[in-house]
C-alpha cells in the first residue's frame, strides 16, 4: 500500500532552516508528481510546492526564493529545504501524492518558528 512518511519538521528562530523528507513507497515514486502542502492553525490546507516527474518545480508565491523542493528517485524520498523561515511558516507539513487516481497523505510534521 501507499505510504507517505514525512521527518525533519522542529523548532527553529526565525531567519533558521530546516529540511524536510517524505519517504515513500507503495507506487512508482519516479513517475509520481509529489508536492508538500501545509497547514497553518486555524487555516485551509495550502499547496506549499510541487515536483514532477521530469524535475519541474512550483511553489507558492510566498516560499518562492526560500523553499526549494527536490526528489532522490533512488531513495523514493522528497525533500524540503526550507531557508529564511519566518514566522507565519508555522504549520504542519504534509507531503502528498496521488496514484491511481487515489489522493495520498503523510501523518504530517510540526514546524514551529518561534523567536
Amino acid at each position: 500500500q501507499v505510504q507517505l512518511v514525512e521527518s525533519g519538521g522542529g523548532l527553529v528562530q526565525p531567519g533558521g532552516s530546516l529540511r524536510l523528507s517524505c519517504a515513500a513507497s507503495g507506487f512508482t515514486f519516479s513517475s509520481s508528481p509529489m508536492k508538500w502542502y501545509r497547514q497553518a492553525p486555524g487555516k485551509e490546507r495550502e499547496l506549499v510546492a510541487i515536483i514532477n516527474s521530469l524535475w519541474g518545480t512550483s511553489y507558492l508565491a510566498s516560499v518562492k526564493g526560500r523553499f526549494t523542493i527536490s526528489r532522490d528517485n533512488s531513495k523514493n524520498t522528497v525533500y524540503l529545504q526550507m531557508n529564511s523561515l519566518k514566522l507565519e511558516d508555522t504549520a504542519v507539513y504534509y507531503c502528498n501524492t496521488r496514484a491511481s487516481l487515489i489522493e495520498y497523505w503523510g501523518q504530517g510534521t510540526l514546524v514551529t518558528v518561534s523567536e
